[in-house]
């Protein structure tokens, strides 16, 4: 089997997750996963892929992410990771899809409007 290299997106966060036979080490940008996501909430998102189809321990992990928050970034691991799963085996579709991990999430932080405080927040208004 040789390398499988996929990419997941969450808000302006981008993943290239590439995922080789081995022992099971996860590295984010060079960097062990406890490391460069310190909390548990986001280490099992990270996992939730690998756990649910019962792979983790089976593959060396290599990701490259960029953009937005720790958890954005956590997120877009998870859905390249889920990706790379169902290109390992078809079966793994079925149980990652009821899940919600093969969806990409569209929610994007809405643009700020001029003559507006925010994207939504108006100046304040005064009648008289």
């Amino acid at each position: 089997m040789e390398v499988i290299h996929k990419i997941g997106r969450r808000k302006t966060a981008v993943a290239r997750v590439y995922v080789a036979p081995g022992k099971g080490s996860i590295t984010v940008n060079k960097r062990d996963l406890k490391e460069y996501f310190p909390t548990p909430t986001l280490q099992y998102k990270v996992n939730q892929p690998l756990t649910m189809t019962e792979n983790e321990g089976n593959f060396d992990i290599t990701v490259n992410v960029f953009g937005g928050g720790a958890t954005g970034q956590a997120e877009a691991v998870r859905l390249a990771l889920s990706r790379a799963m169902c290109e390992l085996d078809a079966e793994n579709r079925g149980i990652l899809k009821p899940e919600g991990l093969l969806t990409r999430d569209p929610r994007m932080v809405e643009r700020k409007k001029f003559g507006q405080k925010k994207a939504r927040k108006k100046f304040q208004f005064s009648k008289r």
